[in-house]
């Protein structure tokens, strides 16, 4: 299967997930496929590209399948999780296929996790974004079932380990995922919409603890900001789609700040 450009459009659909759920999800598999173009054109050799998305997509479902058969058993809405980030991907039969190969090839106690994970180090290197992004999509299928088993936990505890992630970087992505999920769950759920519930969720968003300084805080706040500043990734080259994408991020940062801030002049 040719798989040039999915990388860019797991990558696409997972940002979008957390920024706005299904919506934002179906928005970020749109800015996938202009992250695939724009990247296309910037990297080379072609061939090193197509090892990385190869790897990229291969992997992630093989761990996808290894996390969802970690507690013994596949639930129903692991299956539904698999089903629903194929169907973001837009897979033609025979991609659908290949992935569903990869998820059952994953669920074998006998897979080689070391060696798929070296194998992905390989391909994709040291690019940080990606990496958080495949930590990601894994934390999304761990918590499909609505909670993180210890068999889960462990299994992401040695892809980290493998990939060089620390215990405390893992920590800043699993907290924002988390906050991610519980903030869009919120939109349907009166009991998330209790002040103090939405101030938490508002702390996770920032990626920082509810006892922080307010020092802290801002110092979280503008980092975030910064790195999602619309501005600068126009100077970077990216595409309009993107800086669509960057302002709605930036919004969801303002907004939990805000709130933040709110909740502490009450005090």
């Amino acid at each position: 299967m040719n798989k040039q450009n999915w990388a860019g459009k797991i990558i696409g659909a997972f940002v979008g997930l957390f920024a706005g759920g299904p919506f934002g999800l179906v928005l970020g598999f749109l800015v996938g496929n202009a992250f695939d173009q724009m990247y296309a054109r910037q990297e080379s050799p072609s061939g090193q590209r197509g090892a990385s998305q190869n790897a990229f997509f291969r992997v992630t479902f093989l761990l996808m399948g290894q996390l969802a058969k970690s507690d013994g058993r596949v639930s129903e809405s692991e299956i539904e999780q698999a089903r629903f980030i194929m169907d973001q991907m837009g897979l033609n039969e025979k991609q659908r296929l290949e992935a569903i190969e990869y998820f059952n090839e994953g669920k074998s106690p006998h897979l080689d996790l070391q060696k798929e994970l070296q194998y992905f180090m390989r391909a994709v290197g040291h690019r940080g974004s990606l990496i958080q992004m495949f930590l990601e999509i894994l934390l999304s299928m761990a918590y499909a079932d609505g909670q993180l088993s210890l068999q889960e936990k462990y299994l992401l505890d040695r892809v980290c380990r493998t990939l060089g992630i620390s215990a405390l970087q893992f920590e800043l992505i699993h907290t924002r995922v988390r906050a991610s999920q519980e903030q869009f769950r919120g939109r349907f759920n009166d009991q998330f919409r209790h002040s103090h519930d939405e101030i938490k969720i508002a702390y996770g968003v920032l990626g920082v603890k509810e006892d922080a300084s307010d020092a802290e805080l801002k110092n979280a706040y503008r980092k975030l900001m910064s790195q999602h500043h619309p501005d600068k990734l126009v100077a970077k080259g990216l595409p309009e789609e993107m800086m669509r994408l960057a302002k709605e991020k930036t919004q969801e940062i303002q907004t939990a700040y805000d709130k933040i801030k709110k909740a502490r002049r009450k005090k």
